[in-house]
This record gives C-alpha cells, structure tokens and sequence, in this order.
C-alpha cells in the first residue's frame, strides 16, 4: 500500500496484528483517518476469522461505505447471505440500510427467506424502512404474519417509514391487537403514513385502553389534523 503517513500506518499494524484485540482497536482507530483510506483497510477486516471483528467491521462500513458504494454493497452482501454468525448477518443488514443501498432490497428478501432466526429476521425487518424503498412494503406485508411478536413490531414500525398510503389496509386488523405494545406502534406508524385514510383507525385508538396508546393516537390525530 502506497505511504499513507505515520497514523495509517500504526493502524495498518494493528489491523494485521495476531491478537484480536489489537485488530479491534485499529478498527476503532479507522475513525481517526480520511474515509477513502479507511475505507480500504477495513475491507479484508469483513472476512476476518473472529465474529468480533467481523461484527466491528461491517458496523464501521455503515459509515465508510459512500467512499464506494458498490464495493460496500458487494461486502455487506457477501456477510449478510454467508456469514456464520447471526451478528454480523444483522450488522450487515443494518449497514445496508444506514448507507441506503438502492440494491439491497433482493439480498435483504433473500436472507430473510432464508433464515429462520428471528434475531435476524428482526434486524431485516427493521432495517427495510431505514432503507426507504416503497418496494419494501411486500416483504413488510408477509412480516406482519410472523409468529415472532418483535418482527411483527419491526414491519408495522417499518410500513410507517416508508409512509405508503396503500399500507393502511394492512395495518387495520392491528388496531384491536392483543398486545398493547403493537398497536403504540401502529398509532405512530399510522401518524408517519400521515393520510386522510389513517384518522379512523387513529379516532379508535385514541380511545384505546391503554393510556400510552391512546396518548400516541391522539399526537398522530393532532399532526395529521394541523
């Protein structure tokens, strides 16, 4: 690698160093450097035999990836489908969607798919509305079926950030749900969604049982009515 100064240069040392930990605190370290530099020696650290490191390097991605947005994607996409560990198959799907990917959409659907790790379907479900493709709202919608109470949490909570009016009709049945924590989030999902369609649905729960429910409902009710 070409002279990159005395700092880079340290931190390429621990990088390569045998202890993990030293590979750890040069990851840390990456921070200290211009992204472009950063960027290229934090690659190999994605295919690191620890988890730990991994795990460190695909978080860090998140913010270095801009630098080269394919060359990232090709990364995440590669820890998200083949990683061992569920860790840093979820790091990856949250690094694709704080970098926005516009091509992630087929790889997150494939992993989710894939896996029947509801820590992992969880952090792709989540990850779908940071991602902000309205195509999302088809995976979102089958989520909302999910046996795992926090994957259905993480669609309705997604739904409302991608503001898709055609979701409302999806998110009806939620308004009488069991588990009180569901319809909080449906009130604020359907405030984020932000139609006219939305302010029944809101009217009733803002008459909810649960006073957090109806507090929420009534916010939502107050924002899309000003």
């Amino acid at each position: 690698m070409e002279d990159l100064g005395v700092d880079a240069a340290a931190i390429q040392e621990l990088l390569a160093s045998a202890e993990v930990s030293n590979r750890l605190r040069g990851i840390n370290q990456l921070r200290t450097l211009p992204p472009e530099v950063a960027f290229a020696l934090i690659q190999p650290l994605s295919q690191d035999e620890n988890a730990r490191v991994r795990y460190a390097a695909v978080s860090q991605i998140a913010s270095l990836g801009h630098v080269d947005l394919h060359q990232a994607h090709e990364l995440l996409r590669d820890r998200l489908l083949h990683d061992s560990e569920t860790d840093v198959r979820a790091a990856a799907a949250d690094a694709m969607a704080a970098l926005r990917v516009p091509f992630a959409l087929e790889d997150l659907e494939t992993a989710y798919h894939s896996t029947n790790d509801w820590l992992l379907q969880f952090s792709i479900i989540a990850a779908l509305g940071a991602l902000g493709n309205p195509a999302a709202v088809g995976l979102l919608t089958e989520a909302l079926n999910s046996p795992q109470e926090l994957v259905k949490l993480a669609a309705i909570g997604s739904l409302g950030e991608l503001k898709q009016p055609a979701s409302i009709e999806h998110l009806r049945p939620f308004v009488e749900y069991p588990d009180w924590q569901v319809r909080h989030r449906l009130a604020i999902a359907l405030g984020q969604i932000g139609t006219p369609e939305a302010c029944p649905l809101l009217e009733q729960l803002a008459t909810d049982s649960a006073a957090a429910v109806a507090e929420a409902a009534r916010t939502s009710l107050a924002q899309l009515t000003t």
